[in-house]
């Protein structure tokens, strides 16, 4: 996967992080400390030499446009630009290649820098950044303003008048160029200098790397303020990399007897650069821009900037055959025919390599592995509990013995006459004949039209606040809307369960009978009935419009509480955990009632099946699709893990250890509506929430984490998310009394919806109309609205 092109001595110790330079087709290598070898990266036999420093060279660069290519190297005596192919041509003809000086006696330049219309350099001297210009000898402006040595300077490529600097004193500024002003300054973000900063033009973001292997992502808005988007640790990503691989792979015991003995070294951020790679079969293949490339000390890590997790990590120990075994200095630039080059320096000797890296392999090893799908490939197996049925019990009829029996014939105390004592009719019939047919009611069209209409996939978020209600003191705990988005249904820490209009007016219907909060709230898809789960142990099923509940599931029967109850298998069976169990029950809700035996339910359950952990963990949160069949019930573990469960094998089909830094308290998949229509791949997206880690969207096929959201804050309560009924927009719950809108492509935020009075711990969106109701740990329930 990694190939070495080239191997040299450069005659000296190379001191400088920047001292190494590339391009797609060129590489720029010191000889001696004062002359430069340019080798051509497709043929590395005729190296073209430049002669003109007096002082050792302390940083080069090359330009940011195709041609002419140039290349900027910089000592304590002289900044100079060189024209690549007009140097070559000189050479040819048996000239001496020269170049033009920008700059004199600047001191010891550490960083070099071009603009992306190559016609200014940034150099980093001291605590100073010097704007040059980089076809004439003139400083055009001058900015100090850190308290440290400036250790790197990047020009912004959607707006080349902002720059941003990093610093030995740990932060990073924003300059205006045009002014000369720092447009934001950022705090201390670690105890070790920031090494060298990175923009990414397709996000907006721009990115900042440590001494320690810690990385932030910043997005850079139109007010030059910058917020932070993600911050990702090198070490961290690396060991849950190589739990994935030990679980994938099944051979966790020959991995931990390959690190004994091994010693953990730091991971410094180099060198960064972007990659893009093919991922995909042959016939389908995608654009992946988000990879970001990291040159440490230890090899080079290719990070997914989307989910902040690790797409493989190309060690130096695990190539025997490279020249370099531990690194001092990178230069990465994307080559040709989609792969990256690498100019790489060792930090202990003299040797430099020049690498090449394939994306193409690259991208197969990352897009390989088994997945899965949401929808079922073929029918349930003869011995699947998806097969399971319950036999009805039927009334049972008196059988009567002997003779006829004298008996009431009704049970009421009044019997209407049969009309033998009234006066006969004189009229029998009369026929109508002016009847007219009445026009269907304005109400009847309302509903008929309710029920045609889409929801709107191209709607904005709905961010307007439209009604603020005070149900409880006590906390919301879950919200969800009937299928139909008329009603809504809230579980409270009260121990009390509210049913509103999806409207949140009118006097709302109160069922108590649970002796703790409410835990869970769910809707068959017929919206017949719908059940609670709570934290005293109990499941109870209420029959819509009834206050008393048609079953309750508790008395003992279940030794913990109930995680994540729910219909499924379109409405077949109820589905729920508690503790390590996992359980599926057959029902049938039945409200009748016998005149004479008020106090006998004829509702009835039966376990059809259920599955126990082979670890000594308990089941946190589960979701499984009623709209749809569905073999899939996705399990959270106290272990951190997350469980592909089939329930037509009956079994765990794969597993993916330490899925989050803590275990995962909320899962919810994106199940659409019946309102909307989503491309089939969508519904394999599924989303789980833990507290100080942010939501992750995971994609079943691959079993991967596709993006992470963590601009909201979660530390200590359960704070839920959902998916839009368009598939478009992500929401989630903050404990800074806000509730947060993302854009389900980006992992900034894309609007915070505030002035909530508390922690906003339920969110959930209308399946019908574009709305947003949150709920807070005060018992406050608020209801946003689209504004388009």
């Amino acid at each position: 996967m990694m190939i070495e092109k080239l191997s040299l001595t450069c005659g000296s110790r190379l001191r400088s992080l920047c001292l190494l330079a590339c391009c797609p087709a060129y590489c720029g290598i010191p000889l001696h400390g004062k002359e430069i070898l340019v080798y051509n990266n497709l043929d590395t036999e005729q190296p073209l030499p430049l002669t003109g420093h007096h002082g050792e060279i302390g940083a080069m660069t090359f330009g940011k446009g195709g041609r002419p290519v140039l290349l900027c190297s910089a000592s304590a005596d002289y900044i100079i630009v060189w024209d690549i192919e007009r140097c070559q041509k000189r050479v040819k003809d048996g000239k001496v290649a020269a170049g033009v000086v920008i700059g004199t006696s600047l001191g010891e330049v550490v960083h070099l820098s071009f603009c992306f219309s190559d016609e200014r350099v940034a150099a980093c001297s001291g605590a100073s950044v010097y704007i040059l210009s980089s076809k004439r000898q003139e400083v055009i402006s001058t900015l100090t303003g850190h308290v440290g040595p400036v250790a790197s300077a990047e020009f912004c490529p959607w707006n080349e008048n902002i720059l941003i600097t990093t610093s030995e004193d740990r932060t990073f500024k924003v300059w205006d160029l045009t002014t000369g002003a720092v447009c934001y300054q950022s705090f201390v973000l670690s105890a070790s200098p920031l090494l060298n900063a990175f923009f990414l033009e397709e996000t907006r973001h721009l990115i900042t790397g440590s001494a320690d292997g810690q990385v932030w992502c910043f997005s850079l808005q139109d007010d030059h303020k910058c917020q932070l988007v993600t911050k990702m640790d090198l070490e961290k990503m690396e060991k849950r990399h190589q739990m994935h691989q030990e679980s994938v792979s099944h051979q966790a015991g020959s991995v931990e007897q390959s690190t004994v003995g091994e010693v953990e070294t730091a991971k410094p951020v180099l060198r960064m650069a972007l990659c893009s790679s093919f991922t995909g079969t042959n016939n389908e293949q995608e654009k992946d821009s988000s990879w970001l490339c990291i040159g440490s000390s230890d090899g080079l890590y290719v990070v997914d900037l989307a989910s902040s997790e690790l797409v493989t990590a190309l060690l130096f120990k695990d190539f025997p055959n490279l020249s370099v075994t531990v690194a001092g200095s990178w230069s990465i630039s994307p080559g040709l025919d989609n792969s990256m080059v690498f100019v790489v320096s060792s930090l202990f000797d003299q040797t430099v390599a020049l690498l090449e890296l394939d994306l193409c392999d690259l991208g197969r090893s990352w897009a390989c592995g088994e997945g899965f799908s949401v929808f079922p490939s073929s029918p349930p197996l003869l011995e699947s509990p998806l097969n399971a049925q319950l036999k009805k019990k039927e009334p049972n009829l008196l059988k009567k013995k002997g003779g006829m029996k004298e008996q009431p014939l009704v049970f009421h105390s009044k019997v209407k006459s049969s009309g033998y004592t009234s006066a006969p009719r004189k009229i029998l019939f009369s026929p109508k004949t002016n009847n007219q047919r009445k026009p269907s009611s304005k109400k009847a069209e309302t509903n008929m039209g309710s029920l045609l209409r889409e929801y709107p996939a191209d709607s904005a978020a709905p961010t307007a606040p439209h009604t603020h209600l005070s149900i409880s003191d006590k906390p919301v705990y879950c919200l969800q809307y009937s299928g139909d988005g008329k009603q809504i249904l809230c579980g409270l820490g009260d121990s009390t369960v509210v049913l509103y209009k999806s409207s949140l007016t009118g006097n709302p219907a109160v069922y108590t009978g649970h002796d703790k909060s409410v835990s869970s709230v769910s809707w068959s898809l017929n919206r017949q009935w719908w059940l609670s789960a709570s934290e005293d142990q109990s499941l109870r099923i209420w029959a819509n419009g009834s206050s008393d509940p048609a079953i309750i599931m508790g008395d003992g029967l279940f030794s913990k509480p109930i995680r994540g109850a729910q219909f499924y298998y379109l409405d077949k069976f109820l589905l729920f955990a508690s503790g390590p169990s996992l359980y599926l029950y057959l029902y049938n809700v039945d409200t009748t009632q016998d005149d004479i035996k008020r106090y006998q339910h004829r509702s009835s359950v039966k376990l059809a099946s259920s599955f126990t952990t082979t670890l000594p963990r308990d089941i946190t949160a589960l979701s499984a699709v009623n709209d749809f069949f569905s073999h899939i019930v996705l399990l959270c573990g106290s272990d951190r893990s997350i469980q592909v469960f089939d329930m037509n094998k009956n079994t765990v089909a794969s597993q993916l250890p330490d899925a989050h830094s803590r275990a995962v308290h909320h899962i919810t998949q994106n199940k659409g509506s019946m309102f909307s229509t989503q491309a089939p791949d969508s519904y394999n997206l599924f989303l789980t929430s833990a507290v100080t880690d942010g939501v992750k969207i995971w994609d079943l096929r691959t079993l991967r984490c596709v993006r992470r959201y963590e601009n909201h804050l979660n530390r200590c309560h359960p704070c839920s998310s959902a998916i839009s009924p368009c598939g478009r927009y992500i929401a989630s719950g903050s404990e800074d009394n806000c509730a947060y809108v993302y854009d389900v492509r980006s992992s900034s935020y894309l609007h915070k919806l505030q002035k909530h009075s508390d922690t906003v711990l339920s969110v959930t969106f209308n399946p019908a109309t574009p709305q947003l109701l949150t709920g807070t740990l005060d018992g406050k329930l608020r209801l946003f609205e689209s504004t388009l």
